[in-house]
């Protein structure tokens, strides 16, 4: 299984004046938690990591120091998550079928749920990770504050990644993307314009993304309870 991960963000919410993913977490950059993630996957045997060129230097060095037995090439990321993972898609190879997309601030991912989504994918055409949201969400008007609508939360579901998809189904979402000037937040959302469905996978309440300071003290707790320190 072929796995792209968008890194090229610079995380204004985490007031950090470098790429979040640099920041560390026990000792490790965050990136780090999320490539031994992969590597201990069964099911993955190739990763691209979306970066920003500035920060290439720093994530080979990186990759370097965890001795990965997988390969990891280095992929021109774009101005835009979305752009990102269009880049990412167009450097796969050709013999590949179906690709798992997951973003590098989600660094508590464990091997197991990459391995659900790598098997999973093939039996659909698109899919992502989800949980079932806790909290009643309110519809809100922006301009006003009033909440317009309550909807049922048995139907909603909070979106992770892992996200797999089809490559060349996804590449056509991409493509109609950007010809019909979609700006979208995850790649499922593009597949959804598309009518194509998207299935969910049960994700995991531990796999939170981390974008601000208060996340990453709560990704470091999570991660010194699961190594039992």
């Amino acid at each position: 299984m072929y796995l792209l991960i968008p890194a090229a963000g610079i995380g204004r919410r985490m007031k950090s004046s470098q790429n979040k993913l640099l920041l560390t977490l026990l000792d490790k950059p965050l990136i780090a938690w999320t490539l031994l993630a992969a590597e201990a996957s069964i099911h993955i045997h190739w990763i691209g990591l979306i970066a920003q060129p500035g920060d290439f230097a720093d994530f080979q060095e990186i990759v370097a120091n965890l001795a990965l037995t997988k390969p990891v090439f280095f992929i021109l990321g774009g101005e835009t998550r979305q752009d990102s993972v269009y880049n990412g898609l167009q450097f796969l190879p050709i013999i590949a079928k179906h690709v798992l997309i997951h973003d590098g601030a989600r660094c508590l991912v464990t091997p197991d749920l990459f391995d659900r989504c790598a098997k999973e994918i093939l039996h659909c055409q698109g899919l992502i990770t989800a949980v079932p949201v806790k909290d009643t969400i309110k519809v809100v008007q922006i301009e006003t504050h009033l909440v317009t609508n309550t909807p049922d939360r048995c139907q909603l579901w909070a979106a992770q990644t892992p996200q797999a998809f089809e490559v060349q189904q996804l590449r056509q979402c991409h493509v109609e993307g950007r010809r019909q000037g979609w700006e979208v937040t995850d790649d499922a959302t593009l597949f959804e314009q598309c009518q194509m469905p998207v299935q969910i996978v049960e994700g995991e309440e531990t796999n939170l993304k981390v974008t601000t300071p208060m996340d990453l003290a709560i990704a470091e707790f999570i991660l010194r309870q699961r190594l039992g320190e």
